[in-house]
């Protein structure tokens, strides 16, 4: 890929980066849930909203040149790319409201699926799709186990969205699902901790993990 066909993946995503927040609005009003007595539920940290406006576009050309140097010779480029799209709109509505919409999320599921079953079918390639769906199936019973286990917070839409990140991690391979499985983690851990020793959260402070599980997909796509 050319330097300048680069730069115009990054622009495009800087542009793309300009509608996430009118994109995220629609899936951000949580649905009516009955009032809890007293004392309420742990707040939550959330960014302000006015920091998508002048940071929502670097990340979003950031993510998106950053899948098309380290993905550039790869055919399901356009796959990963739309993947990254849905996922800036899907980091964006959890950070705000703490919530992973099942139509976005199946969305990228379909996404995901589709592209990769024709880019296998078109390079010849199956034994990889079958390396997709097994990373998914990877993915989501690992994510289903942590959900189950005893004070974890870890919620089903973070499971679905795992399993559908385990498409594009296991069509690159083991090495890019295990670290696609783990990084999350250690970002999510890292960010907590750094949260607690500045003060900004306590130990009962809910916080997203939809944006780490996307920024540890990321990572390891880049680095698969």
């Amino acid at each position: 890929m050319s330097a300048a066909a680069l730069v115009g993946v990054a622009l495009l995503g800087g542009l793309f980066g300009l509608v996430v927040p009118p994109l995220a609005r629609r899936f951000t009003n949580p649905p009516a849930r009955p009032r809890r007595p007293f004392p309420a539920a742990a707040p939550s940290h959330r960014p302000r909203r006015g920091a998508w406006v002048w940071l929502g576009p670097p990340v979003s050309a950031a993510v998106f040149g950053g899948l098309a140097v380290a993905r550039c010779d790869d055919p399901a480029l356009p796959v990963f790319l739309l993947l990254a799209a849905v996922g800036l709109v899907l980091a964006r509505v959890d950070l705000s409201c703490l919530r992973l919409p099942d139509p976005l999320v199946l969305a990228a599921g379909l996404l995901a699926l589709a592209g990769l079953t024709g880019v296998a079918l078109l390079t010849g390639e199956p034994a990889r799709l079958l390396g997709a769906l097994a990373g998914a199936a990877v993915a989501g019973a690992a994510h289903v186990l942590l959900a189950l286990l005893p004070g974890s917070r870890l919620g089903f839409g973070d499971v679905k969205l795992a399993a559908v990140l385990g498409l594009p991690l296991g069509w690159l391979g083991r090495d890019a699902l295990l670290v696609g499985l783990l990084l999350p983690h250690l970002l999510q851990g890292g960010l907590v901790v750094g949260l607690l020793v500045a003060r900004r959260v306590r130990r009962d402070t809910l916080l997203p993990l939809g944006p780490a599980l996307l920024a540890g997909a990321w990572l390891a796509i880049l680095l698969g």
